[in-house]
């Protein structure tokens, strides 16, 4: 740099000095003596002087103490769960109720007055239309509820504080603190939870954290686990403990799902995604009233319509292939039951059938389906009565009328305790398989993050069912 540059900035800087002034630099250092003084007032105690009661501090003292952060989290976190579940039960009937119930009916008529051929009534309106249906009608409201009521909690100021009772179990296990939100964010849904991760910086922590979070039980896999354990669990012990012993089952799944997550988290960290857990400077922000009504619009927007955007992506072709499987036949029987047949064998070491495989298979694209999908496969290949037809995907109103079809088709409480298992623990639905691939930009690891829940999942089950039948 040359002297006569060098005279030049140096002029520069005089001038800029002269336009701010010397009291600048006072202020300044009066500001921040403010701040210490203020922080001083808030945390130090002097012998000559009461300490100054703060709401935040008593609060903080509760919910972040080693006694009551744990069961406060867990309850928090329950009470929303439920709160989604009971909340999403009337306005999913009712679409339901809209979308299968009146207007499939409609489209049927309308197809049949206008001389629509039968192969394209069936592939567009028993399969395309049904798939999207069924998506919307269960996926929609609990998504609704769930992911505003999780938004406001962030909004409050809680959820750092979930972030700071988790960080020593994440960190143990060789993941990010800031997992904990977006393993909770998974309970709402798988593909949210894996864009929640853009909070984390490492990028291997980071990477952990969307691999491992299929392990959060999403909505779409809730109404499979208490239809299941209502059935099957519920029906072990006498009838005034049915209902704590579904309950007890489905909460149980759930937490195992969170221990999954430390420990695949915690082998990853040792393997394939070794490293140093990075630094985590939590700054615990103070308790505010949420914002409500922006809450609810960006929740809905952002998250809901979204995700469920994409799941219409993938759900509509699903439903395609499903009705077509069904009614394409290659001698006496369909694809669907040649597939059937040949799953069986595989489905029966791991205590489950070749109609459950052959679901999940299909349903890929949304967990919403499978329960529609196995009753439909299983009228079909057990030719008993129920269904409106072949390739059409039904669900029934009464539990026990549900039973009486998966018992028929070969259902024992190992089936039911496996599948409950096999939905926790198989890959990941297409709209959360995309997103990770657009959140990580690798084939390599989407395909890491697939296929990794569904091997733990043939492992676990497989040696579940060898226990079961040597013990039983």
């Amino acid at each position: 740099m040359s002297q006569k540059s060098i005279e030049k900035i140096i002029a520069l800087s005089s001038d800029l000095r002269w336009q701010i002034g010397d009291d600048f630099h006072d202020n300044l250092a009066e500001g921040i003596y403010a701040d210490a003084s203020e922080i001083a007032k808030n945390s130090v105690i002097s012998n000559n002087k009461k300490k100054r009661f703060r709401l935040d501090t008593k609060i903080d003292k509760i919910v972040t103490s080693k006694t009551w952060g744990f069961p406060i989290m867990f309850l928090i976190l329950g009470v929303i769960l439920w709160i989604t579940i009971e909340g999403a039960n009337y306005p999913s009937s009712m679409l339901a109720n809209l979308l299968l119930n009146n207007f499939h009916p409609i489209l049927k008529t309308l197809a049949a007055s206008i001389g629509m051929p039968w192969w394209l009534d069936g592939f567009l309106i028993d399969g395309v239309y049904l798939a999207v249906a069924w998506v919307i009608a269960v996926m929609l409201p609990p998504m609704a509820i769930f992911f505003p009521l999780f938004t406001l909690l962030e909004d409050f100021g809680y959820l750092p504080r979930v972030a700071f009772n988790l960080d020593y179990l994440f960190k143990k296990s060789g993941a990010h603190g800031k997992q904990a939100l977006t393993m909770s964010m998974g309970f709402g849904c798988n593909a949210a939870g894996v864009v929640a991760t853009r909070i984390i910086d490492s990028p291997r922590e980071r990477l952990i954290a969307i691999i491992t979070n299929n392990f959060s039980l999403c909505n779409g896999r809730w109404p499979t686990q208490i239809l299941i354990a209502t059935i099957f669990i519920g029906a072990v012990v006498p009838a005034s403990f049915s209902g704590i012993a579904s309950l007890s089952a489905v909460i149980g799944i759930a937490i195992l799902g969170i221990f999954f997550t430390f420990f695949v988290s915690w082998a990853l960290s040792k393997t394939v995604l070794k490293g140093e857990v990075s630094t985590f400077n939590l700054e615990l922000p103070p308790y505010r009233p949420p914002r409500f009504w922006k809450t609810v619009y960006t929740s809905l927007i952002d998250r809901t319509i979204i995700v469920l955007w994409r799941a219409i992506f993938f759900a509509a072709p699903a439903g395609a292939v499903i009705w077509l499987i069904s009614n394409i036949y290659i001698g006496d029987l369909s694809i669907a039951s040649w597939t059937i047949n040949s799953l069986d064998g595989f489905g029966f070491l791991l205590g489950l059938n070749g109609v459950i495989l052959l679901a999940y298979i299909v349903a890929i694209p949304a967990n919403e389906i499978v329960i529609p999908t196995i009753l439909m496969l299983t009228v079909m290949a057990t030719g008993i009565a129920g269904g409106e037809g072949v390739g059409v995907m039904f669900e029934l109103d009464s539990a026990s009328e549900t039973a009486t079809i998966l018992k028929a088709g070969g259902w024992t409480l190992l089936t039911a305790v496996n599948l409950m298992l096999f939905s926790l623990l198989h890959n990941p639905c297409s709209t959360t398989i995309y997103t990770i691939y657009k959140e990580t930009k690798s084939v390599k690891w989407t395909v890491v993050a697939s296929l990794l829940p569904v091997i733990m999942g043939f492992v676990i089950t497989f040696l579940i069912a060898q226990i079961w039948r040597i013990v039983v």
